[in-house]
């Protein structure tokens, strides 16, 4: 999947620079589509993101944009779809969302969803509100029936839940979906008994099982050691915790899915129901 690293991609601050004298062309010109998608540094995988070009939208009465450099849209625009982010003019989260959905698999648009609807941690983020709500989610697809995309565009946000802190997290919650599993808590707390409260990426309580995926930062010493310590909780509770690393979600999460239906069928689950 595209990332800045080891690719040719600008940092976000250089993709700013890129796009401002664009969007200042005109009162109504802005960043869009895959440029806004990676000032926003949505999670998720967009095809072409990686491709050189600035997106650049106006409003359907204006000439689109045609400049060197610049891959021109136009559409109908609401006051607050067109925002400002240090300096540019850029199409708003949510309109982003929409905009990009033609490109993007319903997965990795529900990815982008998750990630605007969950709740942050105020003492890391400095915020304490979620990009949107899902009703605001909702509205912006009533705003604009029949966009390429919008079909997508509602699976994704049916699917999408509040609580998913990464995109392997949501990845991993629709492969087990996927293949009928029950409906796992997602970031919910769950007490160990003796005081001891653990906050698992998946549980299921009915079995007892918990599912967390470990990413690179699970390699720094002083990580380990909390991982330990957290395995050792859900092991003195008679919980299974069920450790998913990168390479685990591989192939369409295969070895994941495979983990935790081991995990649920020891605790007595049936996929057949």
């Amino acid at each position: 999947m595209p990332s800045r690293a080891g690719t040719h991609l600008p940092s976000t601050q250089q993709l700013a620079q890129l796009a401002r004298p664009h969007t200042l062309v005109t009162g109504l010109s802005a960043a869009s589509h895959a440029t806004a998608f990676l000032l926003w540094e949505f999670p998720g995988f967009l095809p072409g993101a990686d491709r050189p070009g600035i997106h650049i939208s106006r409003p359907d009465a204006v000439a689109i944009a045609r400049r060197r450099g610049v891959v021109g849209h136009r559409g109908q625009f609401f006051p607050d779809e067109i925002v400002e982010l240090g300096g540019v003019f850029v199409t708003s989260r949510t309109r982003t969302w929409l905009d990009i959905a033609r490109r993007m698999s319903v997965d990795e648009l529900t990815v982008v969803a998750d990630h605007l609807l969950r709740h942050p941690r105020p003492e890391f983020e400095g915020r304490s509100a979620a990009h949107a709500t899902r009703d605001e989610l909702a509205d912006m697809l009533d705003r604009h029936k029949g966009t390429p995309g919008i079909r997508k565009a509602r699976l994704a946000l049916d699917q999408a839940r509040v609580g998913a802190d990464s995109a392997p997290e949501t990845r991993l919650r629709l492969a087990l979906a996927r293949r009928g599993f029950p409906d796992a808590d997602v970031n919910v707390p769950v007490s160990l008994g003796g005081g001891v409260v653990r906050q698992p990426d998946l549980s299921y309580p009915e079995f007892r099982v918990a599912a967390e995926y470990d990413g690179e930062g699970h390699s720094d010493p002083a990580q380990v050691l909390k991982d330990i310590s957290r395995d050792e909780d859900f092991a003195a509770a008679d919980w299974i915790l069920v450790r998913i690393g990168k390479t685990h979600m591989e192939h369409d999460a295969r070895a994941a899915v495979r983990k935790v239906r081991l995990a649920l069928v020891a605790r007595g689950w049936s996929p057949s129901g």
